[in-house]
């Protein structure tokens, strides 16, 4: 943003200040970022107004941007939560503790563990720290003393503390100064003109309707008080007035990216807006000496309406003259596109969110199939690479990392895995045709694979190809012929053939490591641009003559770049080494940034990562959240969060039509958002499972924007197809990539009629742990995960809990749970017990029940008795209320607020309870028995509750009005028992309802409740006891009376995996031991827990070779199950 407009908000300010529009001051001063008003900010402390002080402090910096914001919002919210302590508010501390100070867990767990520590004792005070904290009026100045302290020495605050020096009144004074001007410019000025509006220029004469004269501005004040008015027009340029700056004459950047131009002999490009010929003499001239055209006036100045450039300072190397360039006056390539056209809509774009896969390891690079919509490739920081079909949500195909042939390798690449044999995936990359694609690793090596359909991928070449890692690839085309280029920390470029793996140029001149590369083609000119990590930016063309450019970043940021789709727009993204972050469009006829788009955040986790789609829209991953804007806007057109669990700075990558959109996640995994186009598409795979017939070559299919199938791309994507590439194979033989074919015209084989669930008889075909318990227990009732994935909690009959915590050391470093490394039964040293009140009620009888808070600190729970809060780091009981009768049965918590509790009852009834205010906020009557289970839907805003009648009903989590309801259908011939529970749970989806009966899992669609499919157990197995969807909805675990486990589809509602009893449980047939309750765990999608009725609790995984519980199975004549209420036996289907 220029000086001057900075100066116009200052003016501004002043104004809503003199006419005591306090609100609006203190709103500009925010969103603006230019004054920090330390006087507001010292009287809405003084005031303990914590929620508009962080909202206050929100426009001029964030928690984590550096450690002086840290410390500020520390010392805010740590005296709002001692506070509300000192007046016995617990509820409320509680909540403070986990929704405000909980983010300083990562960077001071063991002060995080003391704050929790206070509340266990009555009196804070009692902590030798605190002992000296008085009243809470001196404890606010005490700390609002030490906060200015903290804001006068942050940067970020640097020269906003002072507001400029102005004389009274200088805004009126400046429009006053305007209309004298405008009347002594009048042909035939009044003596004594009446002016009556500012919203048209003066002009003295008989018909005008503002013909006056401006009083003088020391004499005749322009206005007095001015009411408020309902709405405020935004000030803009008004055709040509006398304050617009005539735009300067533009660099001539080396000629057009080039520093000699004239080495290239392409004539035929001239024209192209590549510019490494001289461009077009007449573009060039105007460029130069730019003229506002005489049909349009309007000059496209950046202003703080147009960008939010009011926190951020120009990035270096973007020239005002390109921004302050007439707006028809465009590079070319895209001339005849207008900044003034109209904006798309921003529901064009894949936000919806649709899936979580889970990856196991964080995910370094993504790259959806150029053809196949729904195949997913993606690299990790272990090395492993794996290959989703988001149709079936099933990872199809996953490598490890694993060097080929060692022996070929440089001796410092194998003394580097002799100390460490691991290495992180820096790039993952299809070819344009999908037959090929690359993983740059950070140690030396890139892999290429040859890809064949289905989940047949092979090994094709191993190269060494830079010392040091490897930070980036791609696939090029110079000379019909198809090459990788990579770039790495030995600051040099490299291009191979990728066919044979013969180096063809080494490309020379970067001065440090080189950070991405961008190959790309204008007419017949093949290119690579690359970036290194000094901000440096270099071009070379596929000779040995140098760096046809040399330029600099934005920032000096370590960049990425990227073409639009059609190849006519550069775009540009990197984050510097302070954590700055730009994102730009170049252009590429001078080499100078052509726009700057706005609303990156200040302060950067990592380099932010974009990605473009359609022609029309830019995605990048910035503050937790992914930001969109339109290429012809600088403006954020939205942002989503993806319904949370985003890193700060999370990877990305759009599929080629722009229907979908993959999106790491902090917790290891990934989650898929669409559009409408990539929502259908989806469901109309969702019931066709994965079949390695179904997805055949990359070249035979291309789904449509709908998800129907047609021929193959005849663009860029088939020249590659048809040029017939031969490769051998892992056997030896020779095969066409180019001319594959669909494995099922060539195998017409039934496989539906041959397929079998897996079966698992052995101890030895999965693994297995049963966790160690020094004390025979009761049946356990209620089996969960923690959040983390690191414990296990169990409620057992005799409601007493038990809580298992894996060890976190150098042998298990993830200190997640498995069935390989034994856990510990832990305990506080005081040995105290977890034990809820039971009021001496006959334990067959009871329902217990219990809930684990977002952060696993506290558990609530129920055994027949009052409702207990347990802190979960000391097991000290917090509170209990709600004493029976009636007594709880189901707890929920609210997913917007945890303050909120839904509790099902054993009278039927569900009462909405708030624990901060400790009442029942309304009672929900609508069961004719127990309520068994809760389920809130956070997309939906609806709460679903099921009861022992076998009914399931919809609530409005707004109005708690009831919408509707429906009975589940008891299967001919099978009785269900009088007080059976039915228990349900969303799919990762939020729209999707997994229904759990003794006679039958079924899926319904909330909030409708339709019947989607119903799967119904043979009776040989005995009744289902409890079933859970895996972590990643793709799988749901059930279990049976007879002890069996199974695994099935989420998809279809048929058996991938049978896990029979003699697998885990030692062989004593008259035991009957079997499970009553199974639970998922939070981030392995293959990993479950059994409680059983014996006391016992077993931990349960497929073996390691394996990966996953059996295979999908084949779908019968392509489709799955019907959607209709019929019950689906569990027999193959024929």
């Amino acid at each position: 943003m220029s000086s001057l407009s900075r100066e116009l908000v200052f003016l501004i300010l002043q104004f809503l200040d003199e006419e005591k529009f306090k609100d609006a001051v203190h709103k500009l001063e925010q969103e603006s970022g230019f004054y920090f008003n330390m006087r507001h900010f010292d009287e809405m402390v003084g005031n303990g107004e914590w929620d508009e002080v962080e909202k206050y402090l929100s426009g001029f910096t964030k928690v984590d941007d550096n450690r002086y914001s840290m410390k500020i919002f520390f010392e805010i919210r740590k005296q709002k939560y001692l506070e509300a302590l000192d007046r016995n508010d617990r509820p409320k501390a509680v909540e403070i503790l986990v929704k405000d100070l909980k983010v300083f867990s990562a960077f001071n767990e063991e002060l995080f563990k003391e704050i929790t520590q206070l509340l266990t004792l009555d009196n804070f005070r009692d902590n030798e720290q605190l002992s000296k904290y008085g009243d809470t009026k001196s404890a606010r100045g005490i700390m609002l003393l030490e906060l200015k302290k903290l804001i006068e020495a942050n940067p970020l605050f640097r020269d906003k503390l002072t507001f400029p020096s102005l004389k009274n009144a200088r805004l009126r004074t400046l429009i006053n100064q305007s209309l004298n001007w405008q009347h002594q410019l009048c042909k035939s000025p009044k003596p004594n003109p009446d002016i009556k509006t500012l919203f048209v220029d003066h002009s003295c004469g008989p018909s005008q309707p503002n013909g006056a004269r401006a009083p003088s501005p020391v004499t005749h004040p322009l206005m007095g008080a001015v009411p408020k008015p309902g709405v405020f027009q935004a000030l803009g340029p008004h055709g040509a007035t006398p304050f617009q700056q005539a735009p300067a004459p533009l660099q001539n950047a080396l000629a057009g990216w080039m520093t000699n131009p004239s080495q290239v002999s392409h004539p035929s490009a001239s024209a192209g807006p590549i510019g490494f010929t001289t461009p077009n003499n007449a573009a060039a001239a105007m460029l130069k000496r730019p003229r506002t055209p005489t049909n349009n006036s309007t000059v496209d100045y950046q202003t703080a309406d147009s960008e939010h450039m009011l926190k951020r300072s120009r990035p270096f190397g973007v020239s005002d003259e390109v921004t302050n360039m007439p707006i028809n006056i465009l590079p070319g390539g895209y001339s005849g596109q207008s900044h003034a056209q109209s904006s798309y809509s921003s529901d064009d774009l894949p936000k919806a969110f649709v899936m979580t896969l889970n990856q196991g390891s964080a995910v370094k690079s993504m790259d959806f199939h150029p053809v196949q919509q729904i195949l997913l490739l993606v690299g990790t920081g272990t090395g492993e690479i794996m290959l989703w079909e988001l149709g079936s949500r099933e990872r199809i195909a996953n490598r490890n990392f694993k060097i080929w042939d060692l022996s070929q390798c440089s001796v410092a690449l194998q003394a580097s895995m002799a100390s460490e044999y691991s290495a992180s995936v820096n790039r993952v990359m299809w070819s344009p045709d999908g037959t090929l694609f690359g993983v740059a690793f950070s140690k030396h090596l890139v892999h290429v694979y040859s890809y064949h359909g289905g989940d047949d991928l092979r090994n094709h070449l191993e190269i060494e190809a830079h010392s040091g890692s490897v930070n980036d690839l791609a696939f090029s085309f110079p000379n019909k012929q198809i090459c990788i280029v990579t770039c790495g920390d030995d600051r040099l470029i490299k291009v191979w053939d990728a066919v044979s793996g013969a180096k063809q140029y080494t490309f020379e001149g970067h001065e440090a490591p080189v950070y991405s590369v961008c190959p790309h083609h204008k007419e017949s000119i093949q290119f690579i641009f690359s970036t290194a990590i000094d901000g440096k930016i270099k071009a070379w063309l596929y000779d040995n003559m140098g760096s046809r450019v040399d330029y600099d970043a934005p920032g000096h940021s370590s960049t990425t770049m990227a073409y639009s789709a059609d190849g006519t727009r550069l775009f540009s993204c990197g984050t510097n080494k302070e954590g700055e972050s730009y994102l730009v469009e170049w252009n590429e006829s001078e080499g100078a940034v052509k726009r700057t788009f706005s609303g990156l955040g200040k302060r950067a986790g990592g380099v932010v990562q974009f990605d473009t789609t359609k022609n029309r829209f830019l995605a990048a991953g910035d503050e937790f959240t992914i930001k969109f804007w339109e290429m012809d806007s600088v403006n954020l057109l939205t942002t989503t969060d993806a319904d949370g669990g985003l890193p700060a700075s999370p990877c990305l990558r759009f599929n080629k039509e722009g229907m979908l959109l993959a999106v790491s996640t902090s917790d290891n995994g990934l989650k898929i958002l669409a559009n409408a186009d990539g929502v259908r598409l989806l469901r109309s795979m969702e019931n066709r499972p994965f079949d390695a017939s179904r997805v055949s070559s990359a070249s035979a299919v291309k789904p449509s924007t709908v998800g129907s199938f047609g021929p193959p791309s005849t663009s860029v994507a088939a020249s590659f197809v048809d040029r017939a590439v031969p490769m051998a194979s892992m056997n030896g033989e020779s095969r066409n990539l180019g001319d594959a074919r669909p494995r099922a015209a060539e195998e017409p084989v039934d496989k539906s009629k041959i397929w079998k669930p897996t079966e698992i008889n052995d101890p030895s075909q999965c693994r297995s742990l049963k966790l160690p318990d020094s004390a025979t227990a009761p049946k356990v009732t209620r089996l969960i995960y923690t959040n983390s994935g690191f414990a296990i909690l169990a409620l057992a009959a005799n409601a007493v809990h038990k809580l298992w915590k894996w060890p976190r050391n150098d042998r298990h470093p993830t200190g997640k749970a498995n069935a390989s490394i034994v856990p510990q039964l832990w305990q506080p040293a005081s040995g105290t017990l977890m034990t809820n009140d039971t009021n001496d009620t006959n334990p067959e009888e009871v329902v217990p029940c219990f809930a684990l808070s977002k952060n696993d600190s506290y558990v609530m729970s129920a055994s027949g008795g009052k409702i207990s809060l347990f802190n979960m780091m000391t097991f000290k009981t917090m509170t209990t209320f709600m004493p029976a009768p009636p007594a709880a049965t189901f707890l929920a918590f609210h997913p917007q607020d945890n303050n909120v509790i839904a509790i099902g009852m054993d009278d039927s009834s569900i009462q909405i309870y708030n624990v901060r205010v400790d009442e029942v906020k309304t009672k929900l009557k609508g069961h004719q028995k127990r309520i068994t289970g809760l389920a809130f839907s956070n997309s939906l805003n609806v709460l679903i509750s099921a009861g022992a009648d076998s009914q399931l009903c919809v609530w409005s989590s707004d109005s708690w009005e009831k919408q509707t309801s429906k009975y589940l259908q008891i299967p001919a011939g099978r009785a269900a028992a009088p007080q059976a529970d039915t228990r349900v749970q969303f799919h990762q989806d939020q729209t999707q309802l997994l229904v759990v009966h003794e006679t039958q899992i079924a899926i319904f669609e909330a909030p409708k409740l339709e019947c989607l499919k119903q799967w119904v157990p043979r009776e040989v197995t005995g009744p289902i006891t409890h079933a859970t969807y895996s972590c990643d909805s793709q799988s749901i675990f059930v279990s049976f009376e007879d002890a069996s486990v199974g695994v099935l589809s989420a998809y279809t509602l048929r058996w991938r995996c049978r896990i029979n009893p003699t697998s885990y449980l030692p062989a004593n047939p008259s035991a009957r031991v079997h499970p009553l309750v199974i639970a998922a765990h939070p981030s392995d999608p293959n990993q479950f827990a059994l409680g059983l009725n014996d006391g016992a609790v077993v931990v349960l995984e497929p073996l390691e070779a394996e990966g996953k519980w059996g295979m999908l199975p084949p779908a019968e004549n392509g489709t799955g199950p019907s959607t209709s209420g019929a019950a689906n036996s569990d027999q193959p289907q024929r």
